[in-house]
């Protein structure tokens, strides 16, 4: 039998991928788990792209392949919306990117730029696909560590110069996963000015734009001069539409760049299933009647998190943006042994902070995924576990 390929040695953990085994077992002893780890809600997608989906399953013509074309509508649809949210022009054909989820897109675009030797600056904590896609393209990670100090901003200048003489990629995403920071459009300027001069690639994962609050609407990318010299930005249809199981999102960005992406794209996959491109046209054409009444909710969850976190012993800000409270652990905590603690002391996931690289120590992550009311029982039984670790049972 063959040895694996080193690169795979070096892939950290995906914690996320174990969760639902655990889950299982506990719910087999009959435990109560409430799940507020992963960023995947308890509601319904818009009720026009299932039916729209419905639709679409009985076409034939749309049960082959899709190709790197995909669904001329999908695209001319995310260019439409791209337009009317921004006020941002894209062709449709020639810098749109039909991906099968944000996710694969961002790991594979590292395929299109990165060789042995060349690095990409990753934020820690992070989304592991940034991580991901640059090891198994044989890139050099350069992990920078976002820490309250900077206000969770990857600051580059403070990247050291010979890293900087190697890089070829740098990710940032705001509203960010797992912290909530959101950025400045000032600070967004001197990121992209930075990038054009010393010609890295910006990929601005922009997953969470849709999912904000208190009157907070997160830029584009685009929308800063000079960054369609350097950037490729990503959307997901996962959060906004609560469609995390269907697979579907894209990319925009100028012509050289975009088609990086899609050429790869066309050795590894044939595009997401036309029937989900048809409902994703509805979700977008539906933005209005949907989006802002699933935010009242997440709003009512948010609130209901904050306060009962902190009522529960724990330090939080209000987020402004995205379905996460990052919660700060008292001093000296592993973050790693209060969430396994508990989950099996009370059947509560949370995820700790060191699940997205060690830059996260010191913190958990809440998903507001779930109802008020379970978001406040999942407090009261986290308060538990923080009273042990406080009395020396830990």
């Amino acid at each position: 039998m063959p040895e694996r390929a080193q690169k795979l040695s070096e892939l950290p953990v995906y914690l996320l991928a174990s969760i639902p085994h655990k889950k299982r077992e506990l719910q087999a002893r009959g435990i109560d788990v409430i799940d507020l780890g992963a960023g995947d809600a308890d509601l319904s997608p818009p009720p026009r792209a299932m039916e729209a989906l419905k639709r679409a399953v009985h076409e034939p013509a749309m049960q082959r392949y899709g190709w790197s074309l995909g669904l001329p509508a999908f695209r001319e649809a995310v260019s439409a919306w791209m337009q009317k949210r921004f006020g941002l022009s894209f062709d449709p054909f020639t810098e749109v990117v039909p991906l099968i989820g944000s996710k694969e897109g961002i790991s594979h675009l590292a395929f299109a730029y990165l060789e042995p030797g060349d690095v990409s600056i990753i934020p820690e904590p992070g989304y592991p696909a940034y991580i991901g896609g640059t090891l198994l393209s044989s890139g050099t990670a350069y992990k920078y560590a976002l820490r309250p100090r900077t206000n969770f901003l990857l600051e580059i200048d403070e990247v050291p110069p010979e890293v900087l003489r190697r890089a070829k990629m740098v990710y940032l995403n705001y509203p960010n996963n797992p912290t909530a920071a959101i950025a400045p459009r000032d600070y967004l300027k001197r990121v992209v000015d930075r990038c054009r001069e010393l010609d890295i690639l910006l990929v601005y994962d922009n997953a969470y734009s849709e999912f904000a609050f208190d009157g907070y609407r997160p830029p584009s990318i685009f929308e800063i001069e000079g960054a369609s010299d350097v950037a490729i930005e990503f959307h997901s249809f996962s959060k906004t539409y609560n469609m995390t199981g269907w697979r579907c999102g894209w990319a925009v960005a100028r012509p050289e760049i975009a088609s990086a992406l899609a050429q790869v794209k066309t050795f590894v996959d044939t595009g997401p299933f036309m029937p989900i491109q048809a409902a994703a046209v509805a979700a977008l054409e539906g933005y209005d009647e949907f989006v802002p009444g699933n935010l009242a909710i997440f709003r009512e969850r948010r609130d209901a998190a904050v306060d009962a976190f902190r009522s529960a012993g724990f330090s939080c800000e209000v987020p402004q943006a995205t379905m996460y409270c990052w919660l700060a652990l008292p001093e000296g905590m592993p973050s790693a042994v209060f969430a396994e603690r508990l989950l099996t002391d009370e059947g509560v996931v949370l995820l700790p902070g060191s699940a997205f690289g060690a830059g996260g120590e010191g913190f958990v992550r809440v998903s507001f995924v779930t109802s008020p009311d379970r978001i406040r029982e999942a407090a009261r039984r986290a308060a538990r576990v923080l009273s042990a670790f406080g009395a020396g049972i830990a």
